[in-house]
């Protein structure tokens, strides 16, 4: 990859691109493409064996237009803040799109997971945290981080375990942060929400005729090829999804390589196999591909890169022969990609809306933070009992009365995973058909990406425009 390549300046480039078919005032495009606050920060921890060793660390927050701001923590060796600060702007604009009611934010620590036992692991978190507190750029209303590259519930539950120490009595603190274990506020369904979102979003493309005509394909996921590079929480349940829903996954890529078996691969076998042996090489029945990148070349319906940024880019684009490439990671395409996929005819349904399922249920986490309530709570046994009556008069008209098995599915009230999934299928639909009306009424819009960015502008100019801020 290019040195001098900036992954903030790729957003703002197709920010541009975006703006170009809007008629919003200069000064409030610029407002809603910087980033507002920047805190790079560095604190000295000691390692295990006593050395003392100073960490570098960020959180960005880009956008205010709705508070507090949203976006996860990534633990990663890589971590700059040109990352940091284009990660940020892409969840205002992923939250402005499925309509969530943040603005956007992006936490990094410059440590590479692995090189650290959990206790050092534990001190890093802390520190971070208590860094955070100091200057604000923490709190329930203010900035909510969650889980990203390297992070998960285990972190999470750290963050909140100091931020309430540090506030005592704060009767919303809970609400600091989301991705918690459940025994600390967190939410069923958050685990599996990006890869599920991945799904109900490709699923949705999928449904629409005129695009599929044009790419060739049938309707529908069932039966499609899929390969997925990456097989951590993203990659592995947008696997599942996909499979499950009846298309076939062909390949699967990680770091060490990649498999292929062109009669499907099933992703918890791998995911067992790879725990036991270290690897997902050597698969039993799988050809292995020992340049994991090239697992990206295979022939394929749909491509799921879910694993860093930048994976397609300028020097392999011209080898991609998916028909659809669906970011569910986070920048996976450089914009030169952008331009040789659209020019060869293919469909990018772009990160910034695709892998907004983590963030949704983030949001239905913080609900239920300050709500106090556990989703489904109130309803589910009314719910049960109103169908249990309407069970009653089927079988008092019909006579005949239902099974056990029919009789428990329809009485059934929904529980919080039940309503978590919902609430998620619904945004992803709903942002969907709003992209896709922008980008299939206006042919001189070039690609998805554009109209998603498009859609994002539109909300958050307009909420500037509503609060006055550029009378």
């Amino acid at each position: 990859m290019d040195q001098n390549y900036s992954f903030y300046g790729s957003v703002k480039k197709s920010f541009e691109k975006a703006a170009a078919f809007t008629k919003f005032d200069k000064g409030i495009l610029e407002q809603i493409i910087v980033c507002n606050s920047v805190f790079s920060m560095k604190f000295p921890i000691r390692r295990d064996n006593g050395d003392i060793e100073v960490i570098e660390a960020y959180r960005v927050q880009h956008s205010h237009h709705k508070e507090p701001c949203k976006g996860g923590i990534r633990f990663s060796e890589n971590v700059n803040q040109d990352e940091v600060m284009a990660l940020a702007a892409l969840m205002t604009f992923k939250c402005a799109i499925v309509n969530v009611p943040f603005g956007g934010g992006k936490g990094g620590i410059k440590v590479n997971p692995r090189d650290y036992s959990a206790y050092e692991l534990e001190k890093i978190t802390r520190r971070y945290t208590s860094e955070l507190v100091k200057k604000n750029f923490i709190g329930p209303g203010i900035d909510v981080p969650a889980p990203d590259y390297g992070s998960g519930e285990r972190e999470m539950g750290w963050i909140v375990d100091t931020y309430q120490s540090l506030k005592p009595g704060e009767v919303d603190n809970a609400g600091c942060v989301t991705g918690k274990p459940l025994s600390l506020g967190g939410v069923r369904g958050r685990k599996e929400a990006t890869g599920l979102g991945v799904f109900y979003g490709i699923r949705e493309v999928c449904k629409n005729k005129h695009l599929m005509d044009k790419l060739g394909l049938s309707l529908g996921v069932e039966g499609k090829t899929v390969i997925v590079q990456g097989m951590g929480n993203v990659g592995y349940h947008s696997a599942k999804y996909f499979r499950e829903n009846g298309a076939i996954i062909v390949a699967l890529a990680e770091f060490e390589g990649a498999i292929y078996n062109p009669k499907g691969l099933n992703e918890e076998e791998v995911f067992q196999f790879r725990k036991k042996t270290g690897s997902i090489l050597n698969f039993p029945g799988a050809t292995n591909i020992e340049n994991s990148s090239l697992a990206l070349e295979l022939p394929c319906d749909i491509l799921i890169p879910a694993a860093l940024e930048n994976v397609i880019n300028a020097h392999n684009a011209h080898n991609i022969k998916a028909s659809i490439i669906g970011e569910a990671a986070n920048g996976p395409l450089t914009p030169e990609a952008d331009e040789i996929l659209l020019k060869k005819g293919k469909l990018v349904v772009p990160d910034m809306y695709l892998n907004a399922g983590g963030v949704t249920v983030s949001y239905f986490e913080w609900v239920k933070n300050l709500s106090h309530v556990r989703h489904g709570r109130l309803e589910k046994k009314f719910t049960e009992n109103i169908n249990n009556t309407i069970i009653a008069e089927f079988e008092k008209i019909s006579g005949k009365p239902l099974g056990e098995k029919e009789r428990r599915i329809i009485s059934k009230g929904p529980d919080e995973i039940d309503l978590v999934h919902s609430g998620l299928e619904e945004t992803m639909i709903t942002a969907t058909h709003e992209i896709l009306d922008i980008w299939l009424k206006n042919p001189e819009i070039p690609d998805m990406r554009t109209a998603s960015f498009i859609s994002a502008i539109n909300k958050v100019a307009t909420m500037y425009g509503e609060l006055g801020i550029f009378p």
